[in-house]
């Protein structure tokens, strides 16, 4: 059919002269073009908004969630799941629900992040949905949400090792999870969910992460205990040591079975390192003396199946504290209130104690603890681990700050313990007799030394009791009784703790002769507390063998 869209749609004027019989013919075909041009017009029109709100169309994008659709704790917590679209623009009034309730949306920029943290464990349905208006048509996004919160189930034995030096097998168990790791070693996880990871060397404290699909985890500690053995030894300085008149009594000692160990300087009262330290500080000193050859006089102990304790004097240091106090390091020497070097109550002399709260003075002897142990002395033995003795309000210690003199030398043996327990060593402590009932008297906290040492070596040696002491009227006269009842303190004292007590046991004589009979009282009332390891002290390294009984294996 054809139209002539300019006659019947805008007619001429001469149209109105047809007559009535023409214009009433043509009607109804004018009609049905007027209707069709309204339909041709709506098409357009209708087409036209249907292509700009395609246009405009919101495309929304899911970040954050994990392929699965698996939300983990971390995940709530981080609210990680975030919403963007191509313009940013489109996020404005875009709703997001969680199985049809509205769920908090923070806008990030050119982002939503959705605070999921209220959803406990289980499936959802995610949707982010905007609704249309004229020109923006309505849109949505739906996915479908697992929310799991819950971590595997992790047990962690304690473990006992043998040697430090030594490789030790941490065991577990783990329920739910899809991999174990033990001081970053992979376990693998065995029928019911037992697993066990052989370490190189035993750590203080072992850790076992447990990690489930979902990607949740779970930390559990063990405690890793490596007891010093039976230890019976004597001490020898760094002289000693160089002396054949004193050194070869000591070995025969150890070949009979008699003792098992020989405790020799490191450090001693004077400040002296009794071999050829390579500590730049020992060095720059002059403290490093070259007595002995450390490595020679270990290899001989070995050989002669013993073990070497190495002792440290700690504090009391002539050495450092006449080279600090010289060179302008003032703050390593612990002080008088007016800025001068303390003395002490015993007269050991004006600058004979270092600091124990500076810094330099803390590293000296670490640096020595980790050289010694590296050589291969078995034990590292701290002996002057406390202030000087006398009034606190009388001394200061600079850099010590609001720290208390127990807890800032309990610190360095907790440090000295790690560096030790790092190149195979054991860590003792000396302490004075008093300190179990006394802590604040010299700054020897036994219950704080306990957590961080390996054992604690009271010096309960009878000459130095005062009279009354634990009730007995004359302790260097009497040194069974005083020995027993002040060790049991000490066992009371660290009950509940890895940390054995070694105690020094006098073998000299002062004020009162002492022999075999003395020595063997002072042995025979720590087996009374159940202690078997002990140490003999005497200055001249000169020991009553008479009062020791070979042991029937030499360890």
């Amino acid at each position: 059919m054809r139209l002539d869209w300019k006659i019947w749609i805008f007619p001429d004027a001469s149209d109105s002269s047809t007559s009535t019989e023409s214009s009433t013919s043509r009607s109804p075909r004018r009609h049905a073009v007027i209707l069709l041009a309204g339909v041709l017009a709506m098409v357009l029109v209708v087409g036209g908004v249907l292509l700009l709100r395609q246009v405009r169309h919101p495309d929304f994008r899911l970040a954050g969630l994990p392929a699965g659709g698996v939300v983990n704790t971390a995940g709530l917590q981080k609210n990680s799941i975030e919403v963007t679209a191509a313009d940013a623009a489109q996020l404005r009034g875009a709703q997001v629900t969680v199985d049809g309730r509205p769920v908090p949306v923070r806008h990030l920029g050119g982002r939503l992040a959705v605070a999921l943290g209220s959803l406990r464990d289980g499936t959802y349905e995610l949707k982010v949905s905007k609704d249309g208006s004229v020109l923006n048509s309505g849109s949505e996004l739906t996915r479908r949400l697992t929310v799991d919160t819950t971590p595997p189930r992790l047990t962690l034995a304690d473990t006992e090792g043998r040697t430090l030096r030594g490789p030790v097998t941490v065991k577990g168990r783990v329920a739910g999870a899809r991999s174990v790791t033990v001081q970053g070693r992979a376990a693998h996880i065995g029928k019911g969910g037992a697993f066990a990871v052989t370490l190189p060397k035993p750590p203080m404290k072992a850790t076992a992460v447990a990690t489930d699909k979902a990607g949740n985890t779970v930390r559990e500690d063990a405690v890793v205990t490596v007891k010093r053995p039976l230890l019976r030894a004597v001490h020898v300085s760094g002289q000693g040591w160089a002396s054949d008149q004193l050194r070869k009594p000591v070995m025969r000692l150890l070949r009979e079975h008699k003792i098992n160990a020989v405790e020799l300087d490191i450090k001693d009262e004077l400040g002296e390192i009794g071999y050829d330290s390579q500590v730049p500080l020992a060095k720059k000193i002059g403290a490093a003396k070259g007595y002995y050859d450390a490595k020679k006089a270990i290899k001989e102990i070995h050989d002669a199946g013993g073990s070497v304790v190495g002792r440290i004097v700690a504090f009391r240091d002539p050495v450092l504290a006449s080279a600090s106090w010289k060179n302008g390091h003032r703050d390593r020497v612990v002080q008088t209130p007016d800025g001068g070097p303390y003395g002490g109550a015993s007269n050991y002399g004006s600058l004979s104690f270092t600091n124990f709260a500076d810094k330099a003075v803390r590293q000296y002897h670490l640096d020595l603890a980790a050289e010694a142990a590296k050589l291969g002395f078995d034990d590292i033995l701290y002996d002057y681990i406390r202030r000087p003795d006398g009034k606190l309000s009388g001394m200061s210690f600079p850099e010590l700050g609001k720290t208390s003199p127990e807890d800032s030398i309990a610190g360095l043996v907790a440090q000295t313990r790690q560096v030790a327990h790092d190149h195979g060593a054991f860590l003792g402590v000396s302490v004075f007799g008093i300190a179990v009932t006394r802590p604040k008297e010299i700054a020897q906290d036994i219950g704080k030394f306990a957590k961080e040492s390996d054992y604690i070596a009271p010096m309960i040696y009878p000459s130095h009791w005062a009279k009354g002491e634990y009730g007995v009227s004359d302790p260097n006269s009497h040194p069974y009784p005083i020995t027993q009842k002040s060790l049991a303190d000490f066992v009371k004292k660290t009950k509940h703790t890895n940390a054995e007590i070694i105690p020094w046991i006098q073998d000299f004589s002062l004020g009162v002769s002492y022999g075999v009979p003395e020595v063997d009282a002072q042995i025979r009332a720590a087996r009374d507390d159940g202690i078997h390891s002990f140490l003999l002290w005497n200055p001249g390294v000169r020991y009553h063998g008479g009062a020791l009984s070979p042991m029937k294996k030499n360890r």
